[in-house]
């Protein structure tokens, strides 16, 4: 019966590794969608996540790890791209006067949607990048990105030194995941409109996760970086307490052009 048992238990940590990283962004996904407002959420949130998941992906051919670890990256980049999607749209539907912004075009002059200018690979603006205007733009983005560094892991593939560097970055850049969030809600002196729901989900999987990781012994550079990410998360739910109980007034500071509402 002990055994059985024990399969059982695996299994539940397993499923809890693939989908319990996307639950926290469900109630947050809930709230744009009700609200149709998408200004408290931080749309480098999904970048971290889509580049920590990319790189993630890429260690596991130099270095395989549990399947469940892999299985969680795939699930969390369609997610992420689902909150990008549905953030874009409400984004363009509340804004007047929208300019259009592209990964892959733009007019040096900043034209209207309703005219699209011609578009050319040398004329992306570094100023907007991720305060796109289409969600296209932000697929065709994570799609260069991939295949960059896909074809970078394919050359270094022989080489340990890149494959340990690589998962190093890939579990340090999911460990920054919270701090786009936490400068945010710094900048708003607020934080209103994230979800705390979301944010407490974030903190309990992250210290499951760090546990797991621990007691299968996956690769050091996965138990360093999610403690980290624990910090981070307590870190966003002292704002929370902080800005609810000691109101503060917002800093003033200078609005980026089309983009106050994307950071």
């Amino acid at each position: 019966l002990l055994v059985p048992m024990q399969q059982l238990v695996s299994w539940g940590a397993a499923g809890a590794m693939v989908f319990g990283g996307v639950v926290p962004y469900i109630p947050q996904y809930r709230d744009i969608r009700r609200t149709q407002n998408a200004e408290g959420f931080s749309t480098y949130v999904c970048l971290v996540l889509l580049v920590a998941n990319i790189l993630r992906i890429l260690f596991w051919f130099g270095r395989r790890f549990e399947s469940p670890l892999l299985w969680q990256s795939i699930i969390m980049i369609i997610t992420m791209l689902l909150m990008l999607k549905l953030c874009t749209e409400v984004r363009v539907s509340n804004e007047l006067n929208i300019k259009r912004r592209s990964f892959a075009a733009a007019d040096s002059k900043d034209e209207e949607i309703k005219a699209p200018p011609k578009r050319s690979y040398l004329d992306f603006d570094l100023n907007y990048f991720w305060h796109w205007s289409k969600f296209t733009d932000y697929l065709q983005c994570v799609l260069t990105f991939t295949g960059v560094t896909g074809y970078i892991t394919y050359l270094w593939l022989d080489s340990s030194l890149f494959v340990e560097t690589l998962g190093f970055l890939a579990v340090f850049t999911e460990a920054m995941l919270g701090v786009p969030q936490l400068y945010r809600n710094y900048q708003n002196r607020s934080t209103e409109g994230m979800s705390i729901k979301m944010v407490l989900m974030w903190t309990s999987g992250d210290t499951f996760k760090t546990v797991y990781f621990i007691l299968n012994q996956a690769p050091f550079q996965f138990s360093i970086c999610g403690l980290l990410q624990v910090f981070v998360d307590i870190a966003i739910l002292l704002q929370v307490y902080l800005y609810s109980y000691y109101p503060q007034k917002p800093v003033s500071h200078t609005a980026h052009p089309a983009s106050t509402k994307a950071l």
